[in-house]
């Protein structure tokens, strides 16, 4: 039986395990931005976990955590330049080797979209690198369209 819910600590063994195949991808990548090592440790990982403004879904089959997606809940009020709207980013998305295309990651993302609709957010944002072709092109696949591009010149 498959089931998508709230990550609980429980869940960060599997999760950090799941964030070392994310890193090794943007590693192997771009070895001169990234190091190899998770991104959040345990501690970083159960104050995420209980942090309303920072949900984290994980989809489970079987008692096994196949994928995790990471949201940060922002909201821009009052800005002189920016329009009121509350936002949720997708800070991370991982779906585990073993059960890449099994739309694992598209159902994870559409419960993203149904929680942000259900919280009243205006748009779902986030951020890809130009060295994950197919995470970008899954995105595209699931509607989603550039917003802004973050360019770089290295300085060497």
């Amino acid at each position: 039986m498959q089931n998508i819910r709230k990550a609980e600590e429980l869940d960060i063994p599997k999760v950090l395990a799941l964030l070392e195949q994310v890193n090794r991808i943007h590693h192997e990548g771009r070895p001169d931005l990234f190091n190899l090592a998770t991104k959040y440790s345990d501690e970083d990982l159960k104050g995420i976990f209980s942090d309303e403004k920072t949900p984290v879904f994980i989809f489970e089959e079987d008692c096994n955590v196949l994928g995790y997606i990471f949201c940060v809940l922002k909201e821009t009020k009052g800005d002189r330049l920016l329009a009121d709207i509350k936002t949720l980013y997708i800070d991370d998305l991982c779906v585990d080797a073993s059960a890449r295309g099994k739309h694992v990651g598209q159902k994870l993302y559409e419960h993203v979209l149904f929680y942000a609709k259900s919280i009243g957010c205006y748009n779902v944002t986030l951020n890809v690198w130009s060295l994950n072709p197919a995470a970008q092109a899954f995105y595209e696949k699931m509607g989603m369209k550039p917003q802004k591009i973050c360019m770089e010149k290295i300085l060497g």
